[in-house]
């Protein structure tokens, strides 16, 4: 009998009429389990509720706060190795790659634990005499966090952790390829000391969920992580409410290896950028820019790396790439690379569908050389385990390109040159810039975001977190003279 799961909602689990299964990529025979989808009126009394709750947790004392995202975070990294497992298990991730995550995900909660503590006030003398100024930043309200399959916990736990922490309500729809690490998060938040209604879970699909919470006139602010296309729709729906919307978007960054580079550290950056997580990430170093002269051994020295790589059963210890999470997914990376060879790129490393013991989405890596810029996989997000390589004669024909495309997440260089890497952190058109390390990888402590079609609004993570969360209050006040 597989177990159904319910929706979190005022304090209480809500089975629905409707569910979805959640089926392991690892292994199409395992279902692990019925997620409940919510209705619009779901989400209609889940909004009422948080628009209430909100009231009483936004004055809550800040120890309060302080000590419940601290018992969140805790349970999460205790529990890393077991959640981590359901994450692999569900999204096709290697089991280090979701304990870590979950892990980083608890971490996320501590670190706003401490933000909590934190919050100080600034004051300013009025250019009037007498008239003292304070200025200080209050929750935003009800925020909604739609969030994607490829991080499951980690990139919800760093929207609901600040959000909670400056005193906000947080609606949360996760997405319904990954529910049951969504679930298990929501079920540790509710068991935190955290009042009803503070925190709700709606389960569902973006056509009704998601599309409810950016129209929905009772949500104060929505955050949204996804594809480009659904955060246009999202900040669309939003702004006809003057909603306030945050969006990380697509990529399609690009890493840049220099006459002078250490192959060994280009090809490290180049396998973990490009390929770990199964190359399911916005992070994903997807278009490989390669010095005439490093080009050849940089190639041949990658596809054998690629070519070693074991992809198995996300839970085999021994895998070093999982399978993709759906097959409509592989079915997209299977065509784009078949769109390659007919724009007449070749293949160094056949990206393939791979047969294991157990049925499942796997596929073999892929690695495209004799590309160029204007050919559509340099130009649009493929999120597959593919990477093409592009020949350059210098630096600049290099960054020229690396600046050639409508996304800005991330760039790399992999440079012995100070002179370069000085150059290129301040002329590459991206959020992030990343020297003589993979794309991928980032800290939580900093901020995150990109430009151009890649994010909009404030940034994510860190301190700067603040600016999305909160908003701002400026009071004037009568010193008076004294008696």
């Amino acid at each position: 009998m597989v177990e159904r799961y319910a929706n979190l909602i005022g304090g209480e689990w809500r089975l629905s009429d409707n569910f979805v299964e959640n089926i392991n990529p690892s292994d199409t025979s395992d279902v692990i389990g019925l997620y409940s989808q919510a209705s619009r009126s779901d989400v209609d009394d889940a909004v009422a509720i948080g628009r209430r709750a909100m009231r009483g947790w936004r004055t809550a004392p800040l120890e309060q706060r302080q000590a419940i995202l601290n018992r969140i975070g805790a349970e999460l990294m205790d529990r890393s190795a077991e959640l981590g497992e359901l994450l692999s298990r569900e999204e096709g991730k290697t089991l280090p790659e979701g304990r870590g995550e979950v892990y980083r995900a608890g971490q996320f909660f501590t670190y706003y634990a401490a933000e909590v503590l934190r919050q100080i006030g600034e004051n300013a003398d009025s250019v009037r005499p007498g008239i003292e100024v304070d200025m200080r930043r209050e929750p935003m309200g009800l925020v909604a966090v739609v969030s994607p399959w490829n991080f499951p916990i980690a990139t919800a736990s760093w929207k609901i952790a600040p959000a909670l922490a400056y005193g906000n309500a947080v609606m949360w729809k996760p997405a319904n390829e990954t529910p049951a690490s969504a679930w298990a998060l929501a079920d540790i938040i509710r068991r935190s000391g955290l009042p009803d209604g503070v925190f709700q879970l709606v389960m569902g699909s973006g056509s009704v969920v998601g599309n409810a919470l950016a129209a929905h006139p009772g949500v104060d602010a929505i955050t949204f992580t996804g594809s480009y296309e659904v955060g246009c729709q999202v900040a669309s729906a939003a702004a006809a409410n003057l909603t306030k919307f945050q969006l990380e978007l697509g990529s399609k960054n690009a890493l840049l290896v220099m006459d002078d580079a250490d192959i060994g550290v280009a090809v490290n950056a180049a396998v973990v950028g490009g390929y770990s997580g199964t190359g399911q990430k916005c992070t994903a170093s997807s278009r490989l820019i390669v010095h005439g002269k490093v080009h050849d051994e940089f190639v041949s020295c990658l596809a054998s790396a690629l070519s070693a790589l074991k992809v198995g059963h996300a839970l085999d210890p021994a895998s070093q790439m999982g399978p993709v999470v759906s097959a409509r997914q592989l079915q997209s990376n299977l065509g784009w690379i078949e769109k390659a060879r007919q724009a007449g790129a070749q293949i160094a490393v056949a990206g393939e569908r791979l047969q294991r013991a157990k049925e499942g989405h796997y596929m073999s890596p892929a690695l495209l050389v004799g590309t160029t810029n204007d050919m559509e996989f340099n130009r649009e997000e493929m999120f597959g385990p593919i990477a093409a390589v592009q020949k350059v004669d210098s630096y600049e024909e290099g960054l020229n390109i690396v600046n050639d495309t409508r996304y800005g997440l991330v760039a790399g260089i992999v440079t012995g040159s100070l002179a370069r890497s000085s150059h290129f952190r301040r002329n590459a058109e991206t959020g992030c810039v990343m020297v003589n390390l993979p794309t991928a990888g980032t800290d939580y402590h900093v901020p995150f975001g990109g430009r151009k079609d890649s994010s909009s609004g404030p940034r994510e993570q860190g301190r700067f977190a603040a600016e999305f969360y909160t908003q701002v209050k400026t009071t004037y006040v009568m010193a008076g003279e004294p008696e």
